[in-house]
């Protein structure tokens, strides 16, 4: 029989032991050995069974357990070993406290999914991963963070593989009770709520529950309240679930509800209210339209709220292509903004303004997530340098006055959290590797991993329908003297799984070779609605059920964190093979380059800027050659078996001296930039800082100010022109290198003045069609006032410091000293004969 309702009977600890209870509640837990094997010892065969998660075996074990704990002397000595450093590190100053400039008082981080254990599963793939991430190494830094997302009663799915190789998923219910979670309460201790207006009169309501990251608080909202209707209760029912409407009001919850979760989270606590706000991709952008809602009930007018809160917001892009952005049909926004919807006195017409984007031919405007982002925000960056270059081409037309390499988006790369990833055997390591101790621990984790995957394979197979008398077989896949290549990340096409698989025969005989014989573990999920990703593994796993090579090459099903903790530390090699540039960042490399794992990639993402002969391999790719989709692929394919074959495994069988010395390399050189701590500083310095500075700024009045000066500039804009521009010091076309030119142009500022713009001359080398290739820029000062005609002089020398064909230009931008940049606006005025491609005047989409 079933039962007709679930609830949790939690244990009563004893009196000595209740500092357990504080010690599984704090996911610090999830990246402290000590604090994990705590537990461990606490009842051996419990954890096991758990899962390694505190809080069920705490709600699992004996009673006759916890008595005997009680009184175990040396159990209590590490109890309180163990409860007295986590209060040390809950409290003590760290790197943010002790930083000498002065840095936000609080910051809100908002994430659709948050990747931060197993035992909390609300995570899909990289995005909720690197977020984790953030949160674990701003807690170790001291940032004050606090984490903004939703609490998905069914999580993301459960993967199993059916008997032909076919992804099935299912989605087992969490009980919010039995997660290491609690309730935010009022002070008389009911739970603390927000609530969204929707159409016809209805609402939705959401609990917060937070868990608590070492030193920062995640707040995830939860629709899963009996006062909610049906389809409001199940708004925060699954990751990435349900139809159009459902996602726009997870996404409303997220922004909107989020931002109310904070302030009721500050009010209850006391914490400090966040001076910046941080929208990890588009699908909390909503967030920014709330606060501008605050600042208008406070007697803001739209512009000037819309000001302040654009300086305190950063926004990070992690998509390299368009179609990863949620779009919104314009009706279905307008509705749940309209009259009865959401956000009371902030106009629905303005709403579609800040997110609608220009449609291709033919095809219906739509509200994009990405697009309402960047234009509430003054600071926005991408996920590698590479990924930064791509954003500004993707999102160029909302600087329609520049070109993309002027568009103001910054690049900061990911990291990943050391603590987390870096197998024990690695990361307890004091000094440098002898060979024989760094050869005998490569050789041990990859011993474990056979073990695990031989454990996964068997449990699969079981759930595809095999009898134990089939899986006889299985004690003889995977060698742990063998080379070992994994492979492990979500299945959009992109990411090309199967691309190993386009010559069979020669995968097949590397797999199999007699002396130098390769062995690839493969794991990953695909989009339940993905049916092509679906095929991409179906078509793998049938390759690896392949009697000839099934001991050689496996697809592990359900890739999550903990298969993850054992596959990266395992794996003598990480391959990566994406369509470039299609790759963001691509962290899972970073995660296996910390255990010492060395990389073989499409110069994609990080490894793009970090690629290094003493780091791993590259694969030669065939972007941007005008190739069909199959003939790319069996280029680059063919690539890729040749560095197998000529390169990675000789190396490893034959050279295994240089095999070491790359291992050392990786963790000396490579291990320390791809941190997340190091990532967290650079957000703090790059964009929280001068965010904060802004914020600071940007009061009632200076808001208002900057909004009727920029109102003042879009109007008298089409007024501006450069007239004249001419150069003394020239006496031909071939100058001297370390000459100057004096450079004076005559520009018509209509009814604004000099203090409202800013004239560049703008030089470089030149190609073939006159246009500026590295240019650099070079402020000319005005030259007394403006002539009856309303024309200013502005002067400034120009020197010659390259040789070769070399050019210039002269164009004005407006200036103001709250502007983030020069380029704000999307606003530049140029020659009109000037350089095609150097610069252009346009209006500003924001």
């Amino acid at each position: 029989m079933k039962a007709i309702r679930r609830f949790s009977v939690r244990p009563v600890l004893p009196e000595p032991l209740r500092p357990l209870s504080e010690l599984a509640r704090n996911l610090r837990w999830s990246w402290h050995p000590p604090t994990t094997e705590l537990f461990r010892h606490a009842d051996p065969e419990g954890w096991q069974r758990s899962g390694g998660d505190p809080m069920r075996l705490l709600g699992t074990i004996q009673a006759a357990r916890l008595a005997r704990l009680a009184t175990d002397r040396g159990f209590l000595r590490r109890l309180g070993l163990a409860a007295g450093d986590l209060h040390d590190y809950l409290t003590e100053p760290r790197w943010y406290q002790q930083a000498a400039e002065p840095l936000p008082r609080a910051i809100a981080y908002f994430s659709p999914e948050f990747g931060i254990t197993a035992a909390l599963p609300q995570y899909s793939g990289g995005l909720g991963i690197l977020a984790g991430d953030h949160l674990k190494a701003a807690s170790d830094i001291g940032a004050p963070l606090i984490g903004v997302g939703l609490l998905y009663r069914h999580g993301y799915f459960r993967q199993s593989l059916s008997r032909d190789g076919w992804q099935q998923e299912r989605y087992p219910v969490l009980d919010p009770d039995e997660l290491p979670l609690e309730l935010l309460r009022e002070a008389d201790g009911s739970p603390a709520e927000v609530a969204l207006s929707l159409p016809a009169g209805r609402s939705l309501r959401a609990r917060i529950w937070q868990a608590q990251v070492g030193r920062v608080p995640l707040l995830l909202l939860d629709s899963g309240v009996e006062e909610n209707a049906p389809a409001e209760r199940d708004v925060t029912d699954r990751l990435y679930g349900g139809g159009r409407e459902q996602r726009l009001l997870q996404e409303m919850l997220l922004g909107i509800g989020g931002v109310r979760a904070v302030r009721a989270y500050c009010r209850l606590t006391g914490h400090a209210e966040p001076e910046v706000f941080h929208t990890n991709e588009g699908h909390a952008g909503f967030l920014g339209l709330e606060r501008i809602r605050e600042l208008m009930d406070d007697g803001a007018h739209f512009a000037a709220a819309l000001e302040s809160v654009r300086a305190g917001t950063v926004f990070t892009t992690h998509t390299p292509v368009p179609a990863g952005i949620d779009r919104f049909e314009r009706e279905l926004v307008q509705r749940h903004f309209g009259d009865d919807g959401e956000l009371p006195g902030v106009d629905a017409a303005r709403v579609l303004e800040l997110g609608m984007e220009k449609p291709a031919a033919g095809e219906p405007p739509l509200f994009n997530m990405a697009v309402m982002g960047m234009r509430l925000a003054q600071r926005a960056n991408g996920v590698s340098t590479l990924h930064g270059e791509v954003s500004r081409q993707m999102f160029a037309a909302l600087w329609p006055g520049f070109d993309p390499a002027d568009v103001p988006i910054e690049s900061i790369t990911n990291g990943v959290h050391a603590p987390t990833w870096t197998a024990p055997e690695i990361a307890s390591h004091q000094g440098a590797f002898s060979d024989a101790k760094l050869t005998a621990i490569r050789r041990s984790l990859r011993e474990q991993l056979v073990h695990e995957v031989r454990r996964r394979l068997r449990d699969s197979w079981r759930q595809r329908g095999a009898s134990p008398a089939e899986l006889g077989w299985i004690e003889h896949v995977l060698d742990p003297d063998v080379l070992t290549i994994g492979f492990a990340r979500r299945v959009p096409s992109y990411k090309r799984l199967t691309l190993m698989l386009h010559d069979r025969e020669r995968l097949t005989r590397l797999l199999l070779h007699p002396e130098r014989p390769v062995q690839i573990v493969v794991a990953g999920k695909a989009h339940p609605a993905d049916d092509s990703g679906k095929r991409l593994i179906q078509e793998l796993v049938r390759f690896t059920d392949d009697p000839r090579v099934r001991h050689r090459v496996v697809f592990l099903p359900d890739y999550g964190m903990g298969m993850a903790r054992r596959l990266y530390p395992g794996c003598d090699v990480w391959l990566n093979n994406p369509l470039r540039p299609l790759e963001a960042c691509g962290t899972s490399g970073m995660k296996a380059a910390l255990n010492g794992c060395l990389n073989l990639s499409v110069l994609d993402g990080w490894w793009d800027e970090w690629y290094e002969p003493d780091f791993g391999w590259t694969i030669p790719s065939a972007d941007g050659s005008g190739l069909t989709a199959e003939r790319r692929d069996a280029i680059e394919a063919a690539a890729l078996y040749e560095a197998l074959e000529e390169q990675v495994a000789p190396c490893f069988y034959e050279r295994p001296g240089r095999w070491l010395e790359m291992i050392r390399q990786t963790l000396d050189r490579l291990g320390p930039k791809v941190l997340a701590d190091r990532m967290v500083r650079d957000y703090v310095h790059t964009l929280y800082a001068p965010a904060a500075r802004a914020h600071r700024e940007l009061d009632g009045e200076s808001a208002a100010e900057l909004a009727d000066w920029k109102a003042r500039v879009r109007d008298q804009w089409p007024r501006v022109r450069v007239e004249h521009v001419e150069a003394q010091g020239a006496t031909g076309d071939s100058l001297e290198l370390g000459a100057s030119l004096s450079l004076r142009a005559q520009i018509n500022l209509g009814e604004l003045a000099a203090p409202d713009v800013e004239v560049q001359a703008v030089a470089g080398r030149v190609d073939e069609s006159d246009t500026l290739t590295e240019p650099v820029t070079v402020p000319l000062k005005p030259v007394g006032g403006a002539d009856l005609e309303g024309r200013w002089t502005f002067e400034g020398p120009l020197a010659l410091d390259r040789t070769g064909p070399f050019g210039y230009t002269v164009r004005v931008l407006p200036a103001h000293p709250l502007l983030a940049s020069g380029a704000e606006l999307g606003l530049a005025a140029a020659p009109s004969d000037a350089a095609p491609g150097t610069v252009g005047s346009g209006m500003p989409l924001r």
